[in-house]
């Protein structure tokens, strides 16, 4: 029961630091970057520049580095279990949204962080990024959809066994 227990509770909350953080692509998708293209060069560089040196802070770690580590704890503990291959599935576009984050917009984000002209700094930089932007917004939905899948069966396996006497099945059998 306690293993039960556990193994929910990370797995919840694996798909709440899933979904803040595809929260956070997404709402740089819809919002943030379409609002700063119609900005000039010299507002756009500095705003980027603003937001790319405030998001490194420990909140925003503890959900991007969170949302990882909690998904493969969560597949770990629940390894045996029907519903492991949904974690896994989440886990895995995960990997490919964190793989996108430190080969493609961490790198352009340095880029932009040197001096030079806001104009040239913007047009090595803007397009390239809001594209990968969206491909994480993608993936990390997408992986937000496979915890939640992983944990609605997770949940129909725990009602049915707080009904039945506990016969040591597996989650989400």
């Amino acid at each position: 029961m306690r293993r039960r227990t556990t193994a929910g509770a990370v797995l919840g909350a694996a798909t709440v630091t899933m979904g803040l953080i595809a929260g956070v692509f997404y709402i740089f998708a819809c919002a943030v970057m379409p609002a700063l293209h119609r900005s000039d060069d010299r507002v756009y560089v500095d705003v980027m520049r603003d937001i790319n040196d405030v998001i490194q802070n420990p909140v925003f770690f503890l959900s991007f580095m969170g949302a990882l580590v909690l998904t493969g704890v969560s597949a770990w503990q629940l390894r045996h279990a029907s519903c492991t291959r949904w974690v896994w599935a989440g886990f895995a576009a995960y990997a490919l949204t964190f793989l996108v984050t430190v080969a493609f917009n961490i790198p352009l984000n340095d880029a932009l962080a040197k001096t030079g002209n806001a104009s040239d700094l913007r047009d090595g930089f803007e397009s390239a990024w809001v594209a990968w932007n969206a491909v994480r917004a993608l993936l990390s939905t997408v992986a937000l959809g496979c915890l939640a899948r992983a944990l609605v069966l997770y949940g129909r396996f725990s009602a049915a066994a707080d009904n039945v006497s506990p016969s040591g099945g597996t989650p989400c059998s």
